[in-house]
């Protein structure tokens, strides 16, 4: 009897972290309410294994985003963050025009690599989520990637310190 072994190529992202793919997000925002405060910048970066099976990055969006019409500007957070949103240079765009954008960035790299759903992965991955979350609610955008993902963030340094699963 003729055995037969599937060849499975680990360098699609399908085979990592149960079939998401990480997408790396930050925002910049003009506050801490994801609801009220405007959403000023949005990068995002899409992952893939080298030759070598390292992750590396591979497709990649950046937005100057205009304020939603009634949003927050607070002045602390623009000096923090050093945003001009009154530079004419700045290029930015509406919400409704960023997140489709990154979404079929995102889809298009989902389908690459053979996975199902994104997972976002920041450094504050709850916060720069609430803001993506709610821009996507406000512009009643279609075929989020990112729904019911799961966030992918540094444990805190204790954690790492007592050697405990992160996640």
């Amino acid at each position: 009897m003729e055995q037969t072994t599937e060849q499975i190529d680990y360098k699609l992202l399908k085979h990592r972290f149960r079939g998401y793919l990480p997408v790396v997000i930050d925002v910049e925002t003009a506050g801490l309410n994801a609801q009220t405060d405007a959403l000023l910048e949005l990068a995002a970066i899409t992952l893939k294994m080298d030759e070598q099976g390292y992750l590396v990055p591979d497709q990649q969006c950046h937005f100057h985003i205009a304020p939603f019409e009634g949003a927050n500007i607070n002045p602390e957070s623009l000096k923090f963050n050093g945003i001009d949103i009154d530079n004419p240079l700045r290029g930015a765009v509406a919400e409704n025009i960023a997140i489709p954008e990154m979404f079929k960035m995102v889809r298009k790299a989902m389908k690459e690599q053979g996975c199902q759903r994104a997972v976002i992965v920041a450094h504050n991955a709850a916060f720069d989520q609430g803001f993506l979350q709610a821009a996507i609610k406000r512009i009643n955008a279609k075929r989020d990637p990112f729904t019911l993902s799961r966030c992918l963030t540094p444990p805190p340094l204790p954690v790492l310190c007592m050697g405990k699963p992160c996640w």
